[in-house]
């Protein structure tokens, strides 16, 4: 399947059971956050050792309640700590891999 080309198509996906093989594993992490998989979603941000992972690590942590680690990866990404809802910092970071 090829990458959606916005975020409507990529809200479709989310009825599939595994995010396609072909995706940035960027975006693969976002997938299983959005589908609630915190676990799956960490564990390849964990493993991407770049700003775009960092700033997805931030966003979990961020998620998960955890203001100190989120702000030190937040830091790594070279982002500042959001003033926005996380629903719409996922978003944000699902447009944002989705233009990659």
């Amino acid at each position: 399947m090829a990458i959606p080309n916005n975020y409507s198509e990529f809200e479709e996906t989310l009825l599939q059971e595994a995010p396609p093989s072909t995706w940035s594993e960027a975006l693969r992490a976002m997938w299983f956050d959005v589908k609630g998989d915190w676990e799956a979603s960490h564990n390849i941000a964990q493993d991407l050792h770049d700003n775009n992972g960092s700033w997805i690590h931030a966003y979990l942590h961020r998620k998960e309640g955890d203001k100190f680690n989120s702000g030190y990866w937040y830091r790594m990404a070279g982002r500042r700590f959001p003033s926005i809802s996380l629903e719409d910092e996922q978003r944000e970071l699902i447009e944002y891999f989705l233009d990659q």
